[in-house]
């Protein structure tokens, strides 16, 4: 394996990790705060109990997604410096200002939310909450806006062979940077309803099990009380109605990302076309889309995918909204790509050994189609199980089945299956190139960058080997570390992020908690 393949794999592998944290980050911190609000305008204690427990658990997810982050940017340094240099004069006003509102305002902020309990005003506190979790999503956009120019580039002239930012507007504003952020919002909140959803159930479940809660001749729940620390009925009022919340967001935000997927097609109909062949694994033009298709799973060839169940008409709703619009497929894209940027790699010294070599312009078949449909299979998974859990709780309570318990928390796995398998469809049918080319008329003509010449020319194979494992050494004991936290406060439970719920004392008693992160409290 050469060092270009290995750099993908790295690059690829810990984007996937790291991109596991940042939906639940962008998600969470905005159902955290909305709690919060609920919490400053009612007075209502299960609010504050709702805040504290969800917000101990953005709190570790949120410091595990910065470490895991950083390790992106330098990346871009040590394996693909080529890449860096072609896109630094656009990705230097973007990444400037993500970095200002991850590691300036989201920190300044957060930290003062973690030590302003009962130190700030209430208004103040809070706002404090919302200032943190907004400069979260800004920075989210920022990245977008980086990636989307990859997808589509924008708003640059052509200078020494090097593309310019001369249209900030035009790179801030990118139709592609807008679609895929606010799809990415959408996504975020289905995380974190499946997450609010399969915990919540989980704590209702015990109460059942303890024989806390028991359910009277209607069917209604009775809640009730245990001597534990926080097994209340409040305790159960917090959990139904995160359980609700988790639910109602989990149906809504999946309404958002179809509207938005559906964005995001006709695009990619127009900036991308092979990529949308790639996703439908479609050899011919066509209108029909493809619900199962069996051939070759590594294939490049569409002639071995053949088409099992298909939708007449869906395929060119998806491209251009209506049924009847002939999208391109493989065998008539191909001879376009070629003709315009060329069979085979140039001679040029950038590419090493690859020059000369034949472009392939048909990414793996396999991960496109498969992606495309795993991330909408997931994502339409995940809400119809919150649709039943609003029904199967109507009555305040769930059934007392183990096996209903362990599905629903499995059932977080879902939107972040969705998630992921979406990044990595977008990202890998955009190859070969790693800054695909403006196919518009009007566009910048010659922006686009092969990934072939990206990667970084003074990096050995081994050296990136070398990394690869080290890396992953260090993600796998900080997956073992957020994993053990979660658990841990998961399984305590509303008195966990509490300390003073199984310990009360008095105002200024000077006694402390024992509680690994009650400083945040």
């Amino acid at each position: 394996m050469e060092a270009l393949d290995i750099a993908r794999w790295q690059f690829g592998i810990t984007t996937v990790y790291h991109f596991l944290m940042v939906p639940l980050t962008i998600g969470l911190g905005l159902l955290v705060a909305i709690m919060q609000t609920l919490w400053h305008r009612t007075g209502k204690t299960e609010y504050l109990r709702m805040t504290k427990f969800w917000g101990k658990l953005f709190l570790i997810n949120f410091i595990m997604g910065v470490a895991t982050g950083i390790v992106q940017e330098f990346q871009f340094g040590m394996a693909w410096s080529e890449y860096s240099r072609f896109v630094g004069d656009v990705f230097g006003a973007p990444l400037a200002m993500e970095a200002l509102l991850a590691f300036f305002v989201e920190s300044t902020f957060l930290g003062l939310w973690i030590f302003g309990w009962k130190k700030l005003p209430a208004a103040v506190h809070l706002a404090c909450l919302w200032t943190a979790v907004i400069g979260s999503v800004l920075s989210a956009y920022f990245i977008i806006v980086a990636n989307s120019w990859m997808q589509h580039p924008v708003g640059v002239k052509m200078v020494g062979g090097r593309p310019r930012m001369v249209d900030a507007w035009a790179v801030f504003t990118n139709n592609t940077a807008i679609v895929a952020f606010s799809h990415t919002v959408m996504g975020a909140l289905a995380v974190a309803g499946a997450f609010l959803l399969g915990i919540a159930w989980y704590h209702l479940w015990r109460r059942r099990r303890d024989g806390i809660d028991t359910v009277g001749p209607d069917g209604r729940v009775i809640p009730g009380e245990a001597s534990l620390p926080g097994r209340d009925r409040i305790d159960h009022s917090v959990w139904i109605r995160s359980l609700r919340i988790g639910a109602v967001v989990a149906m809504i935000s999946f309404a958002g990302t179809a509207v938005t997927g559906d964005l995001q097609g006709k695009l990619m109909f127009i900036q991308q076309p092979m990529k949308m062949a790639a996703a439908e694994a479609a050899c011919h033009d066509g209108t029909s889309f493809s619900v199962l298709s069996i051939g070759d799973p590594g294939a490049r060839n569409c002639n071995d995918v053949v088409a099992v169940i298909e939708i007449p008409g869906l395929l060119s709703f998806l491209a251009n909204g209506n049924f009847d619009t002939d999208v391109k497929g493989v065998n008539t894209l191909l001879p376009q790509y070629q003709a315009k940027y060329g069979s085979a790699l140039p001679q040029n010294p950038v590419y090493g050994d690859r020059a000369g070599q034949p472009i392939q312009y048909v990414p793996v078949m396999a991960v496109t189609y498969w992606g495309f449909r795993m991330m909408i299979g997931f994502g339409g998974l995940a809400a119809l199980a919150a649709l039943v859990a609003l029904w199967v709780t109507r009555k305040g309570t769930v059934p007392r089945s183990a096996w209903l318990m362990r599905l629903a928390v499995f059932g977080i796995l879902a939107p972040f299956g969705a998630n992921s398998a979406g990044w990595i469809f977008t990202e890998l049918g955009r190859q070969p190139f790693v800054v695909a080319p403006n196919p518009d008329p009007s566009g910048v003509d010659q922006v686009f960058m092969f990934t072939a010449a990206a990667v970084s020319p003074g990096v050995s194979a081994g050296e990136l080997i070398f990394s690869v494992v080290t890396l992953g050494l260090v993600y796998l004991v900080l997956l073992v570390v957020e994993v053990k936290l979660l658990f841990t406060y998961v399984r305590g439970g509303v008195a966990s992020a509490m300390p003073e719920l199984a310990a009360p004392h008095g105002p200024g008693d000077g006694k402390e908690h024992d509680d690994v992160l009650a400083f945040a409290y």
